[in-house]
């Protein structure tokens, strides 16, 4: 792998597999006692939010715990950023502290990419603007491997709000390396310009879409960057791209419904189908831990799947082989 992880379209096969096959190994550490691996021992983790964030923020720094990483959580609020310190010299101070490794989400697209100019250390991209979020593509992966068994040959639908997501975009591309194929489905107001250069198909019916599909993945209407009005209502949204009762119907028996969060209820899902058995949504959560882990422990110097096992008691390990052992 790369010494940076900043966009899901620089991840090849063999690196997204490493990634995916790393964390089915490490997500067996919760079920034991303690939780923990002495992996990256000695090592430090920033954690660089100028954006407000709590699945991703937590998932990263209890990743970084749960393999003995040192973590330090930065939030522009309250720190010199506020002052009008700068990017790079707020890079330039984590430096000086020694990162190991800087997990950042920062509002302006592109922003990581400057960053691992900056620093010596591995860089993560936790969020950029409207550009990607690649940790989120591949937990999304690891999900559907584990609910449906494969990646390869799957129809995906991203559904909704196509424009302003870094969710859509690293899927896009995460899941066609992977073998998927996917759909984007939104109004016309909410696809980019450039959606026609994606590897995806576009539409602009759900209903239509959603019997061939294995997968619906439903995004959030981010009202908070809507400063034009993208559609007539959210009510007339919710009516013609929300995934209520009747349309999940529609689905194949096998098929699973899954969303990044946090979710408007009522808007792009309804309440009964969030909650109900098709969804992933709490799966998610709880697989982005394991699925951080492995993208730290390969980072920052861990070895491959097979060998991301819990370190031999000490006791053990000193042991001398017995006569004839092999070795």
């Amino acid at each position: 792998m790369s010494r940076h992880l900043i966009s899901a379209a620089d991840l090849s096969l063999a690196d997204a597999m490493a990634i995916l096959d790393t964390a089915e190994e490490l997500a067996h550490l919760a079920e034991r006692p303690i939780p923990k691996l002495p992996t990256l021992r000695g090592r430090t983790v920033v954690n660089l939010f100028y954006e407000d964030s709590t699945r991703t923020r937590i998932s990263f720094e209890a990743a970084a715990k749960r393999l003995s990483a040192d973590v330090i959580n930065f939030s522009a609020k309250g720190s010199s950023v506020a002052k009008g310190e700068s990017l790079k010299d707020t890079a330039l101070t984590l430096q000086a502290m020694g990162a190991d490794a800087v997990v950042i989400r920062h509002g302006a697209s592109g922003a990581p990419h400057r960053l691992a100019d900056w620093v010596r250390g591995s860089v993560i991209n936790a969020g950029d603007g409207t550009h990607e979020h690649p940790t989120q593509a591949l937990l999304d992966a690891f999900t559907i491997r584990r609910r449906l068994g494969r990646l390869g040959g799957l129809r995906v639908a991203i559904v909704g709000d196509i424009v302003h997501s870094r969710v859509a975009r690293s899927n896009v591309w995460l899941l066609r390396t992977l073998g998927a194929s996917v759909t984007v489905v939104g109004p016309p107001t909410l696809l980019p310009l450039a959606v026609g250069s994606w590897p995806c198909e576009v539409s602009y019916n759900l209903s239509a879409v959603l019997p061939d599909c294995d997968v619906v993945m439903m995004l959030r209407v981010q009202q908070e960057r809507l400063t034009d009005a993208y559609f007539p209502s959210i009510r007339e949204y919710s009516r013609r791209y929300g995934l209520d009762a009747d349309r999940v119907r529609l689905l194949p028996d096998h098929a699973i419904v899954m969303h990044p969060g946090p979710m408007n209820r009522g808007v792009e899902i309804a309440a009964a189908v969030a909650d109900s058995a098709r969804s992933t949504v709490v799966e998610q959560v709880t697989n982005g831990v394991a699925v951080r882990m492995a993208v730290l422990y390969l980072l920052l110097g861990g070895q491959p799947a097979e060998r991301a096992q819990p370190a031999q008691p000490q006791a053990q390990a000193l042991e001398p082989a017995s006569s004839g052992a092999a070795r």
